[in-house]
C-alpha cells in the first residue's frame, strides 16, 4: 500500500519529538489522530517504528533505517515546490529563516533593508534557542539558520559567515572598570557572573575556553536570554560575557563597557546553515548571497 506524504510528515515529526503529544503540537493536530497515523502506518507496513521507553516514544532499529528516507522524502518534496516556483519566475517568494538570540540583533537588519531591496516578499523569522534550531533544521522547517558553530554530522552544510567575538561586560559603575589595566583572568573570575542556562552555545563556548586555562566561573546566576543577562548587568548584579554583536545599543548609550581581560574575547564565528543537499529558492538564494556580502557592515568588532 502507497504511504501518503502526510503519514511521513507525521512519523518525522513523531521521530524527532519521541512524542505523540509534541509531535500534534507542531502539526496542529490531536493526539489521538497523531498516534492512530502512525498505528496504521506500522499496520499496512508490518513493521514495528516505535517503541516506548518510560514517557518516550523511541525508534526501533528498523524505525530509524525507515527515518533516514523519510527525511529524504520531504527534503525532495519542498526541493520540487521551491522549483515549481522558481518555474512559475515569481517576483515575490517566501523567505523562511531561523536565528539564534544573539544574532537577532543585526538579523533583523539585514532582513529589513533587504525587504526594501525585494517589494512583495513574505519573511518568517524564528528568534529562538540552539536546541530549536537544531531540531528545525532537521525537520526541513527553515530555508537556513544563522548561529554559532553547528553540530558536526547531522546531515547538515554550512559556512563560515563572520567572526562573533564573546566579550566581558560591566556596569560603568563597576568597581573593576576603573582599573586602568588589562585585567588579570583569576581577578575577573572572582568576581559574580550572570550566565546563560546549559546547552545554550554561548554557555559552551565559554565553559570549553574557561577549560583551556583550567578556570571557571564558581559564583554565577543563571538567567535564560542575552536580555536578561544585559540588564542584570546594567543593574549592577555582576559580570557578563556575550557576543559583541548583542550589545551596540548598551554601548552606544553607555549603559554597559567591555572590560579588558587577558584571554579574552572568545573567538567565534557565525555560520549559515542549512540541510544538506537543500536546493533554495532564488529569493533565498538571493538572501545567502546578500547575508555572505553584507553582514559585516551591520556590526561592530572588538
Amino acid at each position: 500500500m502507497p504511504y501518503s506524504l502526510s503519514q511521513i510528515r507525521i512519523f518525522e515529526a513523531v521521530a524527532q519529538y519521541e512524542s505523540y503529544t509534541r509531535a500534534a503540537e507542531k502539526l496542529f493536530m490531536t493526539q489521538p489522530a497523531v498516534s492512530m497515523q502512525i498505528k496504521q502506518l506500522e499496520e499496512d507496513s508490518g513493521l514495528a517504528l516505535f517503541e516506548r521507553q518510560g514517557k518516550k516514544m523511541c525508534l526501533t532499529p528498523i524505525g530509524k533505517e525507515v527515518q533516514h528516507y523519510a527525511s529524504r522524502v520531504l527534503q525532495a518534496h519542498n526541493d520540487m515546490l521551491g522549483v515549481m516556483k522558481e518555474l512559475k519566475g515569481t517576483k515575490g517568494g517566501h523567505l523562511v529563516v531561523s536565528v539564534a538570540t544573539t544574532a537577532n540583533y543585526f538579523v533583523t537588519q539585514l532582513l529589513a533593508e533587504f525587504s526594501q531591496q525585494h517589494e512583495g516578499i513574505n519573511i518568517t523569522l524564528d528568534v529562538t534557542n540552539r536546541h530549536t534550531l537544531l531540531d528545525q533544521l532537521e525537520n526541513h522547517e527553515p530555508d537556513m539558520v544563522i548561529m554559532g558553530e553547528p553540530p558536526k554530522g547531522h546531515g547538515l552544510q554550512s559556512e563560515r559567515l563572520m567572526e562573533n567575538p564573546l566579550v566581558v561586560i560591566a556596569a560603568p559603575t563597576h568597581p573593576l572598570v576603573s582599573i586602568g589595566r588589562p585585567l588579570l583572568l583569576s581577578d575577573v573570575l572572582a568576581e559574580r557572573f550572570i550566565v546563560r542556562e546549559k546547552g545554550s552555545g554561548t554557555r559552551s563556548a565559554i565553559e570549553r575556553h574557561l577549560h583551556k586555562y583550567n578556570a571557571s566561573c564558581k559564583n554565577s546566576l543563571e538567567m535564560r536570554s542575552n536580555e536578561t543577562i544585559k540588564h542584570a548587568v546594567e543593574a549592577g548584579l555582576g559580570l557578563g560575557i556575550v557576543s559583541m554583536h548583542t550589545i551596540q545599543p548598551e554601548l552606544d548609550s553607555g549603559r554597559l563597557v567591555i572590560l579588558q581581560v587577558e584571554n579574552f574575547p572568545i573567538h567565534r564565528h557565525w555560520h549559515v546553515v542549512m540541510r544538506k543537499g537543500k536546493r533554495l529558492s532564488p529569493i533565498a538564494r538571493e538572501f545567502k548571497q546578500f547575508v555572505m556580502a553584507e553582514a559585516p557592515r551591520f556590526v561592530r568588532n572588538a
